[in-house]
């Protein structure tokens, strides 16, 4: 791919109207110095200097396309409670349609609070209730995604196993999408990938994706095209991208071609929340008009410019289009 193909791409994410459907968090972090041992318990004492919170899980997504220029109608549920309130207002403020949360007063808005000291992380608390939505709140979710497909030019479900993603909630969103002839692209947790027949393309990582195939399957490049149209067949999408951290990412396709794209070299490396920016890059290129195997390049540099970020982040078109370099 040369530089002005690559710019083309970027620029075609302007504007696309991308649904994303799932599990909504809030990530809180709590940044300090451990200075002593606790008189109380053989534990560090963490002395706090500042918080700060970012919206996390699926609202990441909605941050990662809002950050690369799309526009984003979001699907989800939090708790009738104050992180809650906090997180619809933080993605309104960031551009995002919030009209499609649900507000289930049966379960708290998923929190998860990280400690840490001198840079490093030393504990994470959550606070979160795991069990499937209600029928008449998947029903609720459901509707709205009737709703904001007419207008859309993709639907992309991030998918936390957070209790979201049912199985009559993922099939049912995959067949409105191409009943619609809308774009549906997934990042599933391997519960919930065989959920999702019919999608145009999932993502997953290298654990989850040999948790669905067999263990091992993608460490080695022996085999490897093998476990890759394995773990399409096992899913049904049309196509399916596995990033393997140190080794770039790899797709294959239904027709039998494979593509794998090697991993930029980067000097500091935090892979949370790459997933979230691989799959937004993704959607947004394909629902652009790129070929899978060009969004699948843009896609690489974007994790790559992510990774180099402590903590949950975004990559935005100036840090996408600088990071550019033949593949």
């Amino acid at each position: 791919m040369n530089r002005e193909r690559y710019q083309q791409i970027v620029d075609g994410f302007a504007g696309r109207s991308i649904v994303v459907l799932g599990d909504l968090m809030m990530d809180e972090y709590l940044w300090g110095r451990a200075t002593r041992i606790s008189p109380e318990s053989p534990v560090m004492v963490v002395e706090v200097d500042r918080d700060s919170r970012v919206p996390g899980g699926a609202a990441n997504v909605v941050n990662n396309i809002l950050a690369l220029g799309g526009r984003v109608q979001v699907i989800g549920v939090v708790g009738d409670d104050t992180a809650g309130e906090q997180l619809v207002r933080d993605l309104r403020e960031s551009g995002a349609d919030v009209c499609g949360i649900v507000r289930d007063s049966s379960r708290p808005t998923t929190q998860k609070t990280r400690v840490v000291a001198h840079s490093q992380q030393v504990l994470r608390v959550d606070r979160e209730q795991t069990g499937k939505v209600g029928p008449e709140v998947a029903e609720q979710l459901l509707d709205r995604l009737r709703e904001s497909i007419r207008s859309a030019n993709a639907v992309l479900i991030s998918d936390y196993n957070k209790g979201v993603l049912t199985t009559d909630v993922a099939r049912e969103a995959v067949r409105l999408a191409n009943e619609a002839n809308c774009i549906v692209t997934a990042n599933p947790k391997p519960a919930n990938a065989r959920s999702l027949w019919g999608c145009n393309v999932v993502s997953l990582n290298q654990s989850e994706a040999e948790t669905v195939a067999g263990e091992g399957a993608f460490a080695a490049e022996t085999g490897l095209d093998e476990a890759g149209r394995k773990l399409l067949a096992e899913i049904g999408s049309r196509a399916v991208v596995v990033t393997r951290g140190a080794k770039g990412l790899s797709l294959w396709r239904e027709n039998g071609q494979a593509h794998h794209v090697e991993a930029h070299p980067v000097e500091v490396y935090d892979v949370a929340g790459a997933g979230d920016t691989v799959i937004s890059t993704l959607t947004l290129g394909i629902a652009g008009g790129a070929a899978i195997e060009e969004a699948a390049v843009v896609a690489n540099h974007a994790a790559a410019c992510v990774v180099r970020k402590l903590g949950v982040a975004t990559v935005n078109r100036e840090e996408l289009l600088a990071d550019w370099s033949p593949d």
